[in-house]
């Protein structure tokens, strides 16, 4: 089996978020950020990702994106829920956007000019984060495999946290859980024979 993407903890990505506070499109940033660690949303997705998808007509946040079967690597629509904290980053970023085209990409790059990241290109943009943060073993992955072993970790069943990935397999959903000490001992703590 090939080296898996580094699950990271809570110090490790507020590391991350800091370096990105003090950068060069530090809301963008952040909120990519925020966006990968919150939905579990796979790379292309997040790319994927048009203005009318997270902002409703009425210039909020929506509660709940709508994946296209197109946008995802399952060829099937799925909902990725966005909780409170994921939201209020969302809030920051969306103000760039005040008027702007709904068919837009939500999160645009470096070349202004572009229709925004391409997957390739925000692999490549999580690539240096990480590798600036000095997060060795982090790539664009390390999102999807965090927010699966949290969700484990929380003691969330396998059902919901497929639903949640957009996994259909069981066997691929084990695979991004980071079986660690904390895991371990969530399990034993709740572990009531007698």
């Amino acid at each position: 089996m090939s080296k898996q993407a580094k699950v990271l903890n809570s110090t490790e990505i507020r590391r991350v978020l800091d370096y990105c506070s003090t950068r060069k499109h530090a809301l963008r940033n952040k909120a990519l950020v925020m966006i990968m660690f919150n939905t579990g949303m796979r790379v292309s997705e997040v790319a994927s990702l048009r203005i009318k998808d997270v902002i409703d007509s009425e210039g909020n946040i929506k509660s709940e994106i709508r994946l296209l079967a197109e946008n995802t690597k399952t060829n099937e629509a799925r909902t990725v829920f966005v909780n409170e904290k994921l939201r209020k980053e969302l809030v920051q970023y969306a103000k760039l956007y005040a008027n702007g085209n709904p068919n837009s990409k939500f999160f645009y790059s470096q070349k202004r000019d572009s229709d925004g990241f391409s997957a390739s290109t925000l692999c490549q943009h999580f690539h240096y984060l990480y590798k600036r943060v000095g997060l060795d073993g982090a790539s664009s992955h390390s999102s999807r495999r965090t927010f699966i072993t949290k969700l484990a970790n929380d003691g969330i069943g396998v059902r919901v946290i497929m639903g949640l990935s957009g996994h259909k397999a069981l066997s691929s959903v084990q695979c991004y859980i980071d079986c660690n000490s904390e895991l371990m001992r969530n399990a034993v703590e709740n572990l009531a024979v007698v």
